[in-house]
């Protein structure tokens, strides 16, 4: 219960910081539905040439890019954690963070959450709404539970391989980091993994398990049931990696000696 007084505590807080700035609250949400948009855009130029990728139709493709807004807006909402290193490691937060008789992690991602990229999922949902009516899509009255969980568990995953990596700053204080490469390499999920080589099918799906944000949860409402093994994995991989992400950040702290001076 504490933590759940903490969590509503800190979103009453943003709320109120945010709306004392609601310019550069419009202007961010704007900016997120236009680079949306430009991928929406992209996908379309691309089936302006051809009417299949690997057997996947136009709609399919974009219905499945609207299922991966929606989990990867959840990330982002509370998992806004790709300047880590440079903000807590480099700059010597963490100090204040360990001070406080609450988990470091908690803090963190209440500290960074931008609650306004929730409103890509709005976005993901509509294109989904869009793309199952040009498909006529059929949905049974649980799937709406379904959906919840298969989101869930993509959220999951994307926050268990972006804590990892932001917990290899308690062991590297460098000012680099491979966040940026990793949020490249996690678009490839928003597309079928069979139109790549196995090697790169492979790694997005039992190393960097991006698949299971986008492709592998869609193609169940998409009535692909040579997939649904891989879909119904979703909230196991999410749980899965984000309790090793939880160990590796426990072990880094246990490490961590400061920032000095």
């Amino acid at each position: 219960m504490f933590y759940f007084s903490m969590f509503f505590q800190y979103i009453s807080q943003y709320i109120k910081t945010r709306l004392q700035y609601r310019a550069d609250m419009v202007v961010e949400v704007v900016s997120d539905l236009l680079f949306q948009a430009v991928n929406l855009i992209f996908i379309l130029v691309v089936f302006g040439h051809t009417q299949f990728l690997n057997g996947w139709s136009r709609e399919e493709i974009i219905f499945i890019y609207g299922f991966f807004l929606v989990p990867f807006a959840v990330f982002s909402s509370f998992f806004n954690i790709w300047d880590f290193n440079e903000r807590y490691i480099v700059k010597g937060e963490m100090d204040r963070i360990l001070t406080r008789p609450i988990h470091s992690l908690f803090q963190v991602i209440l500290e960074r959450m931008e609650l306004e990229s929730l409103f890509g999922a709005i976005t993901g949902v509509a294109v989904m709404i869009y793309a199952g009516s040009i498909l006529d899509l059929l949905f049974a009255w649980y799937d709406f539970f379904v959906f919840i969980l298969f989101v869930l568990g993509g959220a999951l995953v994307y926050a268990g391989i972006f804590i990892a990596l932001a917990s290899i700053g308690f062991w590297s204080d460098a000012r680099t980091s491979i966040m940026p490469t990793m949020y490249n390499i996690g678009n490839y999920g928003r597309y079928p993994v069979d139109i790549y080589n196995n090697v790169i099918r492979y790694v997005l799906t039992w190393i960097l398990p991006f698949a299971f944000v986008g492709v592998y949860p869609a193609a169940y409402f998409l009535g692909r049931e040579e997939w649904y093994g891989y879909a119904f994995l979703t909230p196991v991989m999410g749980v899965i990696f984000f309790t090793l992400a939880i160990v590796l950040w426990n072990v880094g702290v246990k490490r961590y000696r400061g920032a000095g001076n």
